[in-house]
């Protein structure tokens, strides 16, 4: 997959494109879906499946204090858009002056004469431009003057729930993994740097590598069975987020066990992707009660796992 960083960095005409845009937090199967009409209707016409998508995301620049926690680092969003098949991406620089275009400039200038798009596919609630003021009706009616096609992939429903990132959060943030798991199509993950820690771990049996994350949404605090990808290999273990109130309490940490390794990790990146929680955080009356819980919820990760 190519990555273009920049409207401008678009140096030459790319093969027929059949576009989608969006932000695409989460790339959960809504995404999913329009990203298979995009790539579907790209190889039926001989040309190139592309996401439009921006960085950072507009309510980062616009209004702040209601920007969303997102479920991506750039780093991971690039990664799942990857393993989408998608042929380009291109990231917008999204600034103040972009937000001011109007939705018949944009789709004039960038989407027909930069890009030169055939097709356009975009979720049944997308709206673009100016204070958003461009609906999928305009866009149709731009795509009539431009010469592109305009397409509406239609909601993803898993049961009642309509599949959002909105959605997705709240099921995280509440500790839901397995429903929000349901609703990404795969287990939701983390990433980040191996860093030091108070190596308390070390000293009850139970050696853990300590976490340092960019990703904003963290899974509610407790116990996890998870699995890690690290140094080019996959792990099963067990992952704690909390404040440690067993040992007076601090900053939130993420830690993690993993089962049968043996060796440094500091300065290693990984991935933890969360499969089940196991309980909530607890306090302990001392450690050896600690200790004892570690071991049960180290044998009821390993049945979950290997389920």
């Amino acid at each position: 997959m190519r990555i273009i960083r920049g409207i401008k960095s678009l140096s030459e005409q790319l093969p027929n494109p059949v576009l989608t845009l969006g932000n695409f937090d989460g790339v959960h199967l809504g995404h999913q879906a329009i990203f298979e009409k995009v790539i579907e209707r790209a190889r039926a016409i001989g040309g190139t499946s592309v996401a439009f998508t921006f960085e950072p995301h507009p309510l980062k620049v616009l209004t702040p204090e209601r920007s969303p926690r997102l479920l991506n680092t750039f780093h991971g969003k690039m990664r799942l858009l990857e393993i989408a098949c998608l042929d380009v991406v291109i990231c917008a620089k999204f600034t103040r002056s972009f937000a001011d275009q109007n939705p018949e400039d944009f789709a004039r200038e960038v989407l027909h004469k930069t890009i030169g798009v055939r097709e356009v596919y975009v979720g049944y609630d997308y709206a673009f431009g100016k204070g958003r003021e461009g609906s999928i009706d305009s866009l149709k009616r731009m795509g009539k003057t431009y010469g592109f096609e305009v397409g509406v992939i239609e909601p993803v429903r898993i049961d009642t729930i309509v599949v959002s990132s909105s959605i997705l959060r709240d099921l995280i943030s509440n500790g839901k993994i397995e429903e929000a798991s349901r609703l990404l199509g795969r287990s939701y993950s983390i990433e980040g740097e191996v860093v030091h820690g108070a190596h308390r771990g070390q000293t009850i049996g139970f050696p853990t590598a300590n976490l340092h994350t960019a990703n904003e949404v963290l899974p509610a605090f407790g116990v996890y069975a998870v699995h890690a990808d690290v140094g080019g290999r996959r792990f099963q273990g067990v992952a704690s987020i909390g404040i440690r109130p067993t040992f007076d309490a601090g900053p939130v940490s993420i830690e993690v066990y993993l089962f049968g390794f043996e060796g440094d990790l500091y300065g290693q990146q990984m991935e933890v992707s969360f499969v089940k929680r196991l309980r909530g955080e607890e306090k302990f009356a001392d450690v050896d009660s600690l200790v004892r819980q570690i071991r049960k919820d180290v044998d009821e990760a390993m049945q979950a796992l290997a389920r």
